[in-house]
């Protein structure tokens, strides 16, 4: 049988910390639900403020690994793409859309 400890709000809050720098791409969406489910259980405004910078640092992370994840997996992205919006097509703007896009229509001026 397994024995249940109640934590204080100082161990909850080292909890939070220990989970943000040891979290990993592997291990962030466990970390991160683990780290809400400290958060929820915080009895006080102040000891939930204290652990933001860590929970922000988490979501930050899974953020950007999603990001990474939600990539084509196994293909790097083509040199020269980077940046670049998808055109009609799907596919990205060259040097003739960006040519179209940078002139300017002349304006006759009106008569009057």
């Amino acid at each position: 049988m397994t024995k249940l400890t109640i934590l204080s709000a100082d161990d909850k809050l080292a909890e939070v910390r220990r989970l943000y720098f040891a979290t990993t791409k592997r291990t962030i969406a466990e970390d991160f639900a683990r780290a809400v489910q400290l958060l929820k259980s915080m009895n006080t405004e102040d000891e939930r403020e204290r652990a933001t910078v860590y929970m922000d640092g988490l979501a930050q992370m899974r953020s950007d690994w999603a990001k990474e994840k939600a990539g084509r997996p196994g293909r790097p992205p083509r040199p020269g793409t980077a940046g670049k919006s998808a055109g009609a097509a799907g596919k990205p703007a060259g040097p003739a859309t960006a040519a179209k896009v940078g002139r300017q229509r002349k304006v006759k001026p009106s008569k009057g």
